[in-house]
C-alpha cells in the first residue's frame, strides 16, 4: 500500500502544506533584517529564525501526530516509531542572512526510511513544490515535470559551490561539467525545484545531510528525475552525502558513470 492510501494521508499531507505557511511566515519576518548571527560547532551558521522555524514545526507536529518522530538541523531527535518528519527550516542560511532569495524550508516524511512526502518552500520566492509518493509533483498547485534532456552535452548541471568537494570528487565534477552545455553555481534546495519544473537538468552535490536531501527525493521523483547517490544507489539516512539528481534515467545514467568512484 502506497502511503497516499493509508488514512492519515491527508492529515499528513494538510499539515506539511501548514508546516511550509509557518516556515515563509517567520522566515519572512527576518529575512533582510538585521540579525545576530551565531556558528554551530561544525562552523555553519545558525539564526534565531533557523531556531523559530524549527521550534514551531515541532510543535505542530507533537500536536497532530504525538506518535511520529522528529529529526531537525537545529535540534535533539525526538520519538521513534514507523514514522518520521525530517525538519531543515533555512536550508542555505547563507544565503538567507546575506539577503540572497534562493534559500528553502525543506519538510520530508518517512515511512520506515522511505521518504513518502516532501516539501520544498522557497519563502523569498513564494515558491512551493510538493511531492507524494504515487503522486506527480506540484508547484503551487500545478504539476510540473523534469526536462526531456537525456545527454551530458545538453544539459545545464548545477551545484551549490565547488568548495565543498575534496579533490577526487572536483576531478569528477569538472570532467562531467566541462562537457555540459552550462554550469552554473549556488541555489541549495531550490536547485531541486527547478529540476522539477524543468529549469535545469542536473544537480550534483556533497556533504549534505538527511535534513538536506530527503523533502528532495519524492519532488524529483514525483516530477519524473532520479536522485540517488553518487553510487546510483537509493538516498538513506545512512548515505554519505553526496547526492546526484537529473532530469531523465538516461541522463542520470551517463552521470552516473561519470561520478562513481573507481
Amino acid at each position: 500500500m502506497s502511503f497516499t492510501e493509508h488514512p492519515d494521508f491527508a492529515a499528513a499531507l494538510s499539515l506539511a502544506g501548514q508546516l511550509a505557511d509557518v516556515a515563509r511566515a517567520i522566515a519572512l519576518r527576518h529575512f533582510r533584517t538585521p540579525l545576530a548571527v551565531e556558528r554551530k560547532g561544525d562552523g555553519s551558521p545558525v539564526t534565531v529564525a533557523d531556531r523559530g522555524i524549527e521550534t514551531e514545526m515541532r510543535r505542530m507536529i507533537r500536536a497532530a501526530f504525538p506518535g511520529h518522530a522528529i529529526r531537525g538541523e537545529e535540534f535533539a531527535p525526538e520519538g521513534s516509531g514507523g514514522f518520521t518528519w525530517v525538519l531543515d527550516p533555512i536550508d542555505g542560511t547563507k544565503s538567507f542572512v546575506t539577503g540572497y532569495p534562493l534559500f528553502g524550508s525543506l519538510i520530508a516524511l518517512l515511512q520506515g526510511d522511505r521518504p513518502v512526502l516532501g516539501v520544498i518552500e522557497a519563502p523569498a520566492l513564494r515558491e512551493r513544490w510538493v511531492g507524494c509518493e504515487a503522486r506527480p509533483t506540484l508547484c503551487d498547485g500545478r504539476q510540473v515535470s523534469t526536462s526531456a534532456c537525456r545527454a551530458i552535452e545538453q544539459a545545464v548541471v548545477y551545484t551549490t559551490t565547488a568548495e565543498t568537494f575534496d579533490a577526487a570528487e572536483r576531478r569528477r565534477f569538472e570532467s562531467l561539467s566541462a562537457r555540459a552545455a552550462l554550469r552554473r553555481f549556488g541555489g541549495d534546495c531550490y536547485l531541486y525545484g527547478m529540476l522539477a519544473s524543468g529549469y535545469c537538468d542536473l544537480v550534483i552535490e556533497v556533504q549534505l545531510k538527511p535534513h538536506d536531501f530527503m523533502a528532495a527525493i519524492p519532488v524529483v521523483e514525483g516530477a519524473g528525475g532520479r536522485i540517488t547517490d553518487w553510487r546510483g544507489a537509493p538516498l538513506t539516512s545512512a548515505s554519505d552525502g553526496r547526492v546526484v539528481a537529473a532530469a531523465t534515467e538516461a541522463l542520470w545514467r551517463e552521470a552516473i558513470g561519470e561520478l562513481r568512484a573507481d
